[in-house]
């Protein structure tokens, strides 16, 4: 890691532990460039949008969302940082036990998921994932390195989360993990279950949920999240479909060891970029292209990971110590 980007993630692990000194539902999904927390939404109606793209909005209203993905997220990357050196082993531990607290309190309930919906919280099952890997993470570097924690409480919420999300985040009819539990909508975020260490890429369970998301998520060879017209997320239906999914499903075939299809879909995606390089969130397949917010984040980091991943022929994260 090149001194910049340590020093950068260094930067961003020190504004965390600052955020977390508080009470940790206070913590936000998101916030400003300088770190503001009020990030009010609001309409400017004189104004069209590109392409009369209307409504035009400023701020986001997301960032009073509950998103139990972000936990799961959170944890994994300090779990990554005292794997790489990054950080002091102990630093930022305290804190991070009393994020867990919270957690344990907060994981049953609905949020709004990773999508961000505007329909109604619900039982996200992605969300139910993240909030496993919260537990799985503290609970490896607690036993790595020796860090002092009420484990077997952790182990117990861990496999109690786990089976939860088998029993109702898994439909036996539709041989396949679902959005949420109790739905048989399909999302394309159920990719990241062997990714993050849920259940192995081999398990029949994740085998046939990618068989379910490829039969039914697949437009024009590109992943679309979910299918808008079945799933009430306070949005008109329709969208292009969404680069980062795609990527995860590059992610999929390398792992189940469909590496040629890895790598021609990792080609088609890098192909879509523009004459600077620049992915979107979305591609409109039909008009042959790029939608929605841009440049994404999202979708170029998860072109860095699936490229990394082909290259060397292991997954990234699997390259990582977990110990």
């Amino acid at each position: 890691m090149g001194a910049g980007y340590y020093d950068e993630a260094k930067a961003w692990r020190d504004w965390l532990h600052r955020s977390l000194a508080g009470t940790p539902d206070d913590l936000q999904i998101m916030y400003g460039l300088a770190g503001e927390r009020r990030l009010d939404e609001w309409e400017v109606p004189w104004l069209s949008g590109y392409q009369g793209s209307k409504p035009v909005r400023i701020g986001n209203a997301a960032s009073g969302q509950l998103q139990l993905d972000v936990w799961g997220e959170m944890m994994d990357a300090l779990h990554v940082a005292r794997g790489g050196g990054l950080t002091r082993l102990e630093s930022g531990w305290s804190l991070q036990r009393k994020a867990l607290e919270h957690l344990e309190a907060i994981w049953r309930d609905p949020d709004d998921g990773i999508w961000e919906v505007r329909g109604g919280r619900q039982n996200f099952t992605h969300s139910k994932v993240m909030a496993w890997v919260a537990f799985d993470r503290s609970i490896k570097d607690a036993e790595a390195y020796g860090l002092e924690g009420p484990i077997d409480r952790w182990r117990a919420v861990r496999e109690e989360i786990h089976r939860t999300i088998c029993r109702q985040g898994y439909s036996h009819e539709k041989k396949s993990f679902t959005q949420s539990f109790g739905s048989d909508e399909l999302d394309a975020s159920l990719l990241l279950i062997p990714q993050v260490g849920f259940l192995p890429i081999d398990d029949p369970r994740v085998e046939s949920t990618i068989a379910a998301i490829e039969r039914e998520l697949i437009v024009d060879g590109y992943l679309l999240r979910y299918r808008t017209e079945h799933v009430a997320d306070g949005l008109p239906p329709g969208e292009g479909v969404f680069l980062a999914c795609t990527f995860w499903l590059a992610d999929v075939y390398q792992r189940q060891g469909r590496v040629r299809e890895a790598e021609t879909l990792l080609k088609r995606l890098v192909g879509l970029s523009n004459d600077l390089g620049l992915l979107s969130e979305e591609y409109d397949t039909k008009l042959r292209r790029q939608v929605g917010n841009f440049p994404q984040a999202f979708s170029h980091l998860s072109l860095v990971q699936s490229a990394l991943s082909i290259h060397h022929g292991q997954p990234l994260r699997d390259r990582v110590s977990r110990k």
